[in-house]
């Protein structure tokens, strides 16, 4: 899936994560700076073969209908097979992950050819990315991490995007502050793998010291959020900040991928099934109120049967609310896609047994929410987000980007529906 952003002569075409939107807001920047003008940038993602696909279709019906202007092709995808890209009559420059945030990347230099991308492995930095955030009128993004160290036997972004290297704290605190001066009420910590920051940094501190700085520095700002975490990785001063801190959102991500400890192993993931419900248990005893999501893949190859039903099980097991499910798609040059495959139908079956799942599961959080006041960031007319990232459909007045009381009066099965309390519509 895509979505465009437009400046005059010059569209911003994003694939994939909210990553990647972020970097898009940095190319706009960038490209504008350069004097590029009457162009197309694809940013590319690279998770799936068919978000490939997607993007290459995307190139050749662009050129279809602008046939005069210059297509620039980035991204994880371009990173990853940048002859793939440069082999395409339609594009006229392929830019490496490294590059296309870089001073002059979008000037027009024949000397330098048209495929310029980098090894990846060998960028250290990640300041030089740094923006005022990627903004909705509600929130706003903050990037505190790219790349990532581990290697899962399913995943090709590692080679698109580098090892683990994290923005210096005071740079991130900074940002934020920045942010909440411009009247932002909810920031967003974001990354590859957020809960690496700091393994590369002097004197390696943790991703909690970093959320416990930014709240005692920025007591200006309500709400702090994270994004997708790895569930193996949930250090002491970050348990504490869930504990203690009430304005670092009750909401947790859980990059869980499967239930399976033998699925997890081929994955190569770094944490087991118990270790993910005692993750779970550990945090609900310090913060109650919190509420889980996951990414979860049906299919991946050798799952038997019984496999499935472990992962099938963890949804209830682990009390998730919110899922992610993704049928597996197997990714050229990765170990996964060596693999003995599941057949096609049994993955497509698969997924969507999870995704009922996670259905029953959503309407369940739903129901227990009817009758309380929940405060919501309202981030557009009649839509807010509650601290545990429950949507609210509301009737009443109220800003985009207040934060204001709503009573739940039932649900849809997708969001709670609530009320504006009469002593505040009234104001």
């Amino acid at each position: 899936m895509s979505e465009a952003a437009d400046r005059p002569d010059v569209d911003i075409v994003t694939f994939g994560c909210r990553l990647n939107s972020y970097e898009s807001e940095i190319i706009r920047k960038q490209a504008a700076q350069d004097g590029l003008a009457d162009a197309i940038v694809f940013n590319t993602c690279a998770v799936t073969g068919e978000a490939v696909r997607q993007a290459r279709q995307s190139i050749r019906k662009a050129r279809r209908e602008r046939p005069g202007a210059r297509i620039i092709v980035t991204g994880c995808a371009a990173q990853i097979d940048p002859a793939a890209f440069a082999a395409m009559p339609e594009v006229d420059l392929v830019l490496g992950n490294a590059e296309k945030s870089a001073a002059g990347a979008y000037r027009d230099r024949p000397d330098l050819g048209r495929v310029r991308v980098n090894d990846i492995m060998s960028v250290r930095e990640t300041a030089g990315h740094l923006i005022d955030g990627l903004k909705d009128r509600a929130r706003a993004y903050v990037e505190v991490q790219n790349g990532c160290d581990h290697r899962c036997t399913f995943c090709i972004i590692p080679y698109g995007r580098g090892n683990s290297r994290s923005a210096a704290a005071g740079e991130v605190v900074a940002q934020v502050q920045r942010l909440a001066a411009q009247g932002y009420r909810e920031v967003v910590l974001t990354g590859v793998d957020v809960t690496s920051w700091g393994a590369d940094l002097p004197g390696q501190p943790t991703l909690g010291q970093l959320v416990g700085r930014i709240l005692k520095l920025v007591p200006e700002l309500p709400r702090l959020r994270l994004s997708s975490i790895d569930a193996a990785e949930i250090d002491p001063d970050l348990m504490r900040c869930l504990a203690e801190e009430p304005r670092l959102m009750p909401y947790l991500h859980l990059s869980l991928q499967a239930g399976d400890d033998m699925i997890l192993k081929r994955m190569k993931r770094r944490h087991s099934r118990a270790d993910a419900l005692k993750l779970i248990a550990d945090v609900r005893a310090v913060r109650p109120d919190v509420a889980f999501g996951a990414d979860l893949i049906a299919g991946f190859p050798t799952e038997t049967d019984a496999m499935f039903e472990n992962t099938l099980s963890l949804v209830e097991a682990a009390g998730l609310s919110f899922l992610h499910v993704f049928p597996y798609s197997a990714r050229p040059g990765t170990p996964a896609a060596r693999m003995p495959p599941v057949r096609g139908p049994v993955v497509k079956a698969r997924a969507a047994r999870l995704r009922a799942a996670g259905d029953a599961a959503l309407a369940r959080h739903l129901q227990r929410q009817v009758g309380r006041t929940l405060a919501g960031l309202v981030e557009r007319d009649g839509l807010a987000r509650a601290d545990d990232f429950t949507e609210i459909a509301f009737e009443g007045p109220a800003q985009v980007g207040e934060i204001v009381p709503l009573l739940v009066t039932g649900h849809d099965g997708k969001r709670v529906l609530a009320t504006l309390p009469a002593r505040v519509a009234a104001e």
